[in-house]
């Protein structure tokens, strides 16, 4: 083997050893690289005697992976070779490179290995797509059967797992996800939810200490039966939503309440103490954007007055520049205001004096949708929806044509109670007080809901027995009833809210799982999406 064609196997074949490049092609859309094998000799895959005794030779043409492009063809000359033992049922034999041929393969290894990481990054008719832009011929079945070869990981002993139902066709099929809740890798996918289906798995790995579920009563039996030495942990995420489905359901029983509320106080803004230029107009543009334009206008002019830039500015305040450009151009603020307030000609326009006649001559009972009836047959082409806006905001309101305003929804009521304080508005936090004032069993609710989300947050579940006890007394529809599932698994629960496990890991999996679904269409088998997930989980 010369100089040349060392450096060819450098670059060529830099982890294959046992060949010699001969010659290379680069003419042309294919490039063709001519090599032999070099070893004396090879081991019987039958018996593994090592044997010289050449009995003939061929050329081999595998697909390598693409070369800028290009396609690359492997010319290879390979040797059948007769075995020495006359009692090997071998008679002959064609040897193979290690890491570049196997028995029967058209491609090389490394291709085939390229197309493996393909269809499991993108599965098959994306990676298909993908593979043609590279230069690798393969249809979306090729590419979905390198992902099929592909081993499982090597199996590993778990201290802790998660477990959780997954959808494989939602309402009807679903499976069951087992990870690593240390590690987060997933560690299984079973076909079923049930308690059949899990007690085995778990009768495998006698090793498992914790067990972290769902309140599902197959997971809980499951884990009973075939892992009774294991701490079995409820999810707080899960504890949570149960208590938020029954917090509605005690809501709706109590929906008289929400009738006839009083109207919540509105909330006066806070007035901006800006000084006004002398030679302002009296007649000065009002309403909020006025006002915000009024607040802006002094906010920059003032950093203007501090010595910032324009560049300056908009970084600090997190704006556009030429936006704060256009306020320091400003002299006055009302400049900005009647340069972004013109009016606009409206589809309405020839109409309003008939509906400001129509509306006077029925004293405001016509209803909006005649008003856009007679205008439609008047020649309009506008929307309904442009009509009741301007009936509602020029037209004077009749007082007893008025409705009252509609209740608050049970949905919205049971998200005022379950939120956090923090993250309402001032508006509805008067909503909260206003209801919980009308409604003595909803402020017993709010407390209960507000004790436990304390607990939840601060794993202080030492208290959760004194907890039920208040909830069970309390005779409240939905929660009551919430309070005595947990006592049937008071020791999960309790768990849950004073160790650190949960079953977060185990959700991210199920969404990871649903990326994986959706890619393929939905109709991936789940022989497939189990090797899908367990490839990527090894992938890293």
């Amino acid at each position: 083997m010369n100089e040349e064609s060392y450096s060819l196997l450098d670059v060529l074949f830099p982890s294959v050893s046992g060949i010699a490049i001969r010659a290379a092609d680069t003419e042309g859309e294919v490039v063709r690289v001519e090599a032999c094998c070099t070893p004396s000799g090879a081991a019987c895959p039958g018996c593994g005697g090592w044997t010289e005794r050449v009995h003939s030779s061929y050329l081999r043409f595998p697909s390598d992976l693409p070369s800028g492009g290009r396609r690359v063809v492997l010319s290879l000359r390979v040797r059948r070779f007769a075995c020495a033992d006359t009692s090997c049922p071998r008679r002959t034999f064609v040897e193979q490179v290690p890491g570049l041929t196997r028995r029967h393969g058209q491609t090389t290894e490394r291709l085939r290995s390229a197309m493996g990481t393909i269809g499991l990054a993108l599965a098959g008719r994306a990676g298909a797509r993908l593979a043609g832009h590279m230069g690798i011929t393969a249809s979306r079945t090729t590419l979905l059967r390198r992902v099929m070869e592909r081993p499982d990981p090597p199996a590993t002993a778990p201290r802790a797992v998660g477990v959780d139902d997954f959808a494989l066709r939602r309402g009807h099929v679903y499976g069951t996800v087992v990870i690593d809740a240390e590690t987060h890798r997933v560690l299984d996918l079973l076909p079923e939810r049930d308690t059949e289906t899990l007690v085995p798995w778990l009768a495998r790995h006698p090793q498992i200490e914790v067990i972290c579920r769902d309140r599902s009563g197959a997971y809980a039996d499951a884990s009973s039966t075939a892992a009774p030495q294991a701490k079995q942990v409820a999810d707080r995420f899960h504890l949570w939503q149960n208590l938020a489905k029954a917090a509605e359901k005690t809501v709706a029983a109590h929906r008289s309440c929400l009738r006839d509320l009083p109207p919540a106080m509105p909330v006066s803004e806070p007035e901006w103490e800006i000084p006004i230029e002398p030679d302002q107009e009296d007649d000065e543009p009002s309403g909020k954007f006025a006002e915000r334009a009024r607040v802006h206008h002094a906010l920059v002019h003032d950093l203007l007055g501090q010595g910032m830039g324009l560049r300056e500015i908009a970084r600090h305040l997190g704006w556009g520049r030429h936006t704060v450009q256009r306020y320091a151009r400003a002299t006055l603020w009302q400049d900005m205001v009647k340069g972004e307030r013109r009016p606009r000609a409206s589809k309405l326009d020839p109409f309003k004096g008939y509906l400001e006649l129509r509306w006077a001559e029925t004293n405001g009972r016509v209803t909006v949708l005649t008003l856009h009836r007679e205008l439609a047959e008047r020649g309009f082409r506008g929307s309904y929806s442009t009509v009741c806006e301007w009936v509602r905001r020029a037209l004077p309101a009749v007082d007893s044509v008025l409705s009252a305003p509609a209740p608050p929804s049970i949905r919205k009521v049971t998200g005022w109670l379950t939120r956090h304080p923090a993250t309402l508005d001032q508006e509805e936090q008067q909503a909260r007080k206003t209801v919980l004032a009308r409604c003595p069993e909803l402020e017993k609710a709010a407390a209960l809901i507000s004790s436990f989300a304390e607990m939840l947050t601060t794993l202080d579940g030492v208290r959760l027995p004194e907890w039920i006890s208040d909830a069970m007394r309390a005779g409240l529809p939905g929660i009551s009833t919430f309070a005595v599932g947990l006592e049937s698994d008071l020791e999960a629960v309790t768990a849950g809210l004073t160790t650190h496990w949960n079953s977060g890991p185990v959700e991210g999996a199920v969404n990871r799982i649903k990326m994986l679904k959706r890619q393929m269409f939905g109709r991936a088998g789940f022989d497939l999406l189990r090797k899908r997930v367990y490839s990527r989980e090894s992938a890293g």
